[in-house]
């Protein structure tokens, strides 16, 4: 089974004035950690919202230091289940990211879309195979 693992990272930043300013610096710094071991680990913005439900910036500055939340996609392959795939992922990315807590958010199974190109491919060679066959009795027939 094949798995599509994602994880929030709390990303600290420091001597920051803006909330973008400490977003592009924490995806930055998050790049430089995972490369070139983990270059495959997409990373986004994660998304936060206040008790109430509303939405809220995926950081936090306070005395020009920030805590960014970061959502890192990573796919795992040949698992037994879901929660191997979680625990491959949080120990891969949690061994370059020292120091920052790391929490999965989900796990989604990757359909397996290799079985269906082989058959359609398969259809359409048949396809061909008696189109050729029909050809051929065509000009069988004409002479």
């Amino acid at each position: 089974m094949d798995c599509r693992v994602v994880v929030e990272a709390a990303v600290p930043v420091y001597d920051v004035e803006t909330a973008d300013e400490a977003v592009r610096i924490a995806i930055s710094k998050t790049g430089e950690m995972l490369n070139p071991d983990l270059n495959y680990v997409e990373i986004e913005t994660g998304s936060r919202t206040s008790p109430g439900g509303e939405e809220l910036p995926p950081a936090f500055v306070a005395a020009d230091e920030a805590l960014v939340a970061l959502e890192l996609r990573m796919d795992v392959f040949n698992v037994d289940r879901e929660e191997h795939a979680s625990r491959v992922a949080r120990k891969e990315i949690g061994q370059r990211l020292r120091n920052i807590p790391l929490t999965v958010l989900r796990v989604d199974q990757i359909e397996d879309d290799t079985d269906e190109d082989t058959t359609d491919d398969d259809a359409v060679d048949a396809a061909d195979d008696a189109n050729d066959t029909d050809d051929a009795n065509d000009t069988d027939t004409r002479n």
